[in-house]
């Protein structure tokens, strides 16, 4: 039996709190870094000194401020901002606000280890375990790893076989669903190029798992630990173990066959990723063919075991056809897109999404809502500043899309609730990096606001449509900075000598402590704003009245995934083809 964490007016009611949370805070993380010191933002928001901000976020446990802040005579502030001028007076007071109003503080979510207590039922293990570290980054493992084993237990109580992977990209999820629990999984993308590098990759990981598998086996029968070493090349070994492979420099560049863009997942922090994954997985690698021998040369006994051979492999090949098969297809999909008319052998299957980038996981959301034979959905969102909103004051997001990303729940529509896109921005930041030290990159961001200060002061064209780009990483110097910058918005550098570019410098980055401590509250604030995101999904599907589970689920590490929250949410059994029961 499963029980859902929240009723719908338990979910009504965490929206108000963070609503209310983020009516007074929300100005904070839409003011623009940009325009820092040419909108003087720090004045503006803050009647705290900098080193006070950065003092507080960096020391002191929540007791030893509580005790502190007991201390204090009252104040007239709510949240830490003073009532009568709308700015910051008590830092601490905004960062344990911050904290109580976030998913974690809310209480609202359950943990990955939950849902699948919930949802396990006897089910038999596999032979022999694929693991994703074999041929994936940590980052990249730790997800599909992870969402894999709650996917195939979705599908075991929902009794079905079938897996829709919605922006699945690289396949690397898609792959391993179908390879280690036996899914039929269709990826839809609406990239033909990640269509194309997932099939590819695909079939050489068949051919690894294979490998993988049958070695498994010989070498457990032995009672030893894993370990495949294929030989390459007359001799020199390829280690499987706790990374994607050890190939000597000339090896792996020979062995590259792909190379793709991934438009619709979140980037991983390793750029070597797929070229380690194709090595590891290439055909070379891990299927060694046995010598050609010529037809007229093969006995009449030989020719008669080849042909068994042959006719029981493509008997084999038929019989997993039916069953463990990943198919990718290019489509841009929609909860009105017709999926049997993608999917000719469609059953009744579970949707799912491993960072769906913007308006695709809400629309993933609408999609399990509007479709019959959708059982089951397990969705994790990113890129939340690619969201549309509905309410949007300039009218700007949903006049070609038509339907919007935000709000997804009525119950936040009839609110008319509005972010912004540096709100959204500041959602995706992330808390528990910064908090050990993987910070913003500060010199980056005080370049850029310092040149918006000088295109104020030397040209009318600050406000020009055309973009700066990626100049900080070329550049040699602040002064080399600016200069490549007015290239690349064809403006005359002449006008400016070297010295004046400097004097710019030197004077704003006396204030640049504002700018850290001023993007600190931003990271300490992103996840409130992520999760009024994520609550209003959740809250759209406790809306709808033919489900039975509906839940927030902390899949991943945040350390390693930072977007680690699942939307997860089951249909009622209304024919009896469905074995889950939820009260």
């Amino acid at each position: 039996m499963m029980s859902s964490s929240c009723s719908l007016t338990e979910i009504q009611r965490r929206i108000d709190e963070v609503k209310r949370f983020l009516s007074v805070t929300l100005s904070i993380a839409n003011a623009h870094t940009v325009e820092f010191y040419t909108h003087d933002v720090w004045k503006r928001f803050m009647a705290v000194s900098p080193q006070e901000v950065l003092s507080t976020v960096s020391s002191c446990s929540d007791q030893q401020r509580a005790q502190q802040h007991k201390e204090r005579e009252p104040s007239e502030t709510t949240f830490g901002f003073c009532r009568d001028t709308n700015r910051l007076v008590d830092t601490w007071e905004l960062l344990r606000a911050a904290k109580a109003h976030s998913l974690p503080g809310l209480g609202v979510c359950l943990s990955r280890d939950e849902l699948l207590q919930a949802l396990r039922e006897n089910r038999d293990d596999t032979d022999a375990e694929l693991e994703p570290d074999e041929f994936m980054n940590s980052k990249k493992s730790h997800e599909v790893q992870s969402m894999s084993e709650v996917v195939a237990c979705l599908a075991e109580r929902c009794r079905v076989k079938q897996v829709i992977d919605v922006g699945s990209g690289k396949g690397y999820l898609s792959s391993f669903l179908s390879l280690q629990y036996g899914l039929r999984v269709y990826g839809i993308d609406s990239s033909s190029t990640n269509t194309l590098g997932a099939q590819e990759r695909n079939r050489k990981l068949k051919k690894f798992s294979r490998v993988y598998q049958k070695h498994s086996k010989a070498v457990r029968a032995r009672g030893e630990s894993v370990e495949i070493k294929p030989e390459i090349n007359g001799g020199d070994d390829v280690l499987y173990g706790g990374r994607a492979g050890v190939l000597q420099e000339e090896e792996e560049k020979a062995l590259i066959g792909l190379s793709d863009v991934d438009l619709s997942a979140e980037k991983d922090p390793e750029p070597q990723t797929d070229q380690l994954f194709l090595s590891a997985l290439s055909v070379d690698a891990i299927h060694t063919p046995s010598p050609r021998v010529p037809p007229g040369q093969l006995t009449a006994e030989e020719r008669e075991r080849r042909k068994r051979e042959n006719l029981e492999r493509k008997a084999q090949n038929r019989t997993e056809g039916a069953g463990a098969v990943f198919s990718p297809l290019t489509s841009y999909v929609t909860a009105e897109t017709e999926l049997r008319e993608l999917i000719d052998e469609l059953e009744d299957a579970i949707v799912v999404g491993l960072h769906t980038c913007g308006d695709l996981a809400p629309s993933t959301l609408r999609m399990f809502v509007a479709k019959a034979e959708l059982a089951a959905v397990c969705s994790v969102g990113c890129c939340y500043h690619l969201l549309s909103e509905e309410f949007d004051p300039a009218g700007r997001e949903c006049v070609s899309r038509g339907v919007c990303g935000f709000p997804l729940s009525q119950y936040l529509r009839d609110q008319s609730w509005f972010c912004g896109r540096n709100a959204r921005m500041s959602a995706c930041l992330a808390l528990e990096r910064v908090a050990l030290g993987q910070g913003i990159q500060m010199e980056s961001l005080f370049y850029r606001a310092v040149l918006h200060v000088i295109l104020r002061d030397h040209y009318s064209a600050f406000k020009s449509e055309k973009r700066v780009g990626n100049v900080y990483s070329k550049a040699k110097s602040f002064v080399d900075y600016v200069r490549r910058a007015l290239r690349r918005l064809e403006l005359d550098e002449s006008q400016l000598p070297d010295s004046n570019i400097q004097h710019y410098h030197d004077t704003y980055r006396l204030r640049m402590d504002e700018m850290h401590a001023f993007n600190m509250l931003k990271v300490a604030l992103a996840p409130c704003i992520e999760g009024l995101i994520l609550l209003d999904r959740l809250c759209y599907l406790k809306e709808q009245e033919d489900l039975s589970f509906s839940a927030l689920v902390q899949l991943f590490d945040p350390l390693l995934s930072p977007r680690c929250y699942a939307v997860v949410g089951l249909k009622n059994n209304e024919d009896g083809t469905r074995s889950y029961t939820c009260t």
